[in-house]
């Protein structure tokens, strides 16, 4: 048999896993691995399953298949592979097999979830300095304020975001936080990194702008910056107020150790007036 599009090629695949009890698992995945999106079928349900992005699994309420299928494993590749182990250590899953480099060319760590089954995260491989050190570096210090202008534009530049660099346009923009944090090298006193915090402050929050030099990323700088921001916001926020964020998808496990999960939205931009 030829393949192509004639013959039906294949363009997705979902495990459908025995579980005991569907709710459960479910739950499970959502909370503790982090899957945002789920659904179960039946009253009570029998039938479900979880998804993230381009990841999809089922689960079939079925006891003696799950009593035997207990051990077998699921392979998922993860784009922001060091962000979700930091997730999953938070969430206390149960990591059997810790987050390392592999002798095939890729890293990976490996979690049992609930029901036995074995699930092996996978992506990009780790630098050796990062993998024998989680801690922020010793003359970094983060500080609860806004950066400069020439501050913000040097971070900027670093980053290729170049758009939005007239010194008017970056003055207006520094004057919105409600709150701000830099993360400065006190070795030379150069600010490394900022994030900045939007919002009306009775119901909306909007985190923008996280930024850290090419130099210190893969450093916990960017992670530091993001929990100094939630802590102003567990402390000082309005109390179910709405959080939110716009990033890329390499990104979304990074963002979703501090409790941010993908949602619908849309966007757009406001084009040039023309003459």
């Amino acid at each position: 048999m030829t393949t192509g599009e004639s013959n039906g090629s294949p363009s997705h695949a979902e495990p459908i896993l025995a579980v005991p009890n569907v709710m459960n698992t479910v739950q499970y995945w959502h909370e503790v691995l982090g899957f945002p999106d789920k659904w179960t079928w039946g009253e009570p349900p029998n039938y479900g399953g979880v998804a993230w992005h381009g990841a999809f699994i089922q689960f079939s309420q079925d006891p003696a298949l799950a009593a035997v299928s207990r051990g077998n494993s699921i392979f998922i590749r993860v784009k922001n592979l060091e962000a979700m182990y930091a997730f999953h250590q938070k969430q206390h899953a149960e990591i059997v097999e810790p987050l390392e480099n592999k002798p095939w060319g890729m890293a990976g760590y490996t979690v049992r979830e609930i029901n036995g089954y074995y699930i092996v995260f996978a992506g990009a491989t780790i630098s050796d300095k990062h993998q024998q050190s989680e801690e922020l570096p010793s003359t970094i210090k983060i500080i609860p304020r806004t950066p400069s202008i020439k501050e913000y534009k040097l971070l900027a530049t670093s980053v290729n975001w170049t758009l939005f660099l007239d010194e008017p346009v970056v003055e207006k923009l520094l004057q919105a936080p409600l709150f701000a944090v830099v993360a400065e090298d006190t070795s030379c006193h150069q600010v490394v990194g900022c994030a900045l915090l939007l919002g009306d402050h009775a119901s909306f929050y909007y985190v923008k702008d996280v930024i850290v030099d090419p130099g210190w990323q893969s450093k916990h700088v960017g992670t530091a910056l993001m929990k100094a921001l939630m802590d102003w916001l567990n402390a000082n926020g309005a109390v179910n107020g709405f959080v939110t964020l716009i990033t890329g998808e390499t990104l979304a496990s990074f963002y979703q150790q501090f409790g941010f999960a993908p949602a619908f939205g849309m966007v757009t931009h406001i084009r040039p007036k023309k003459s």
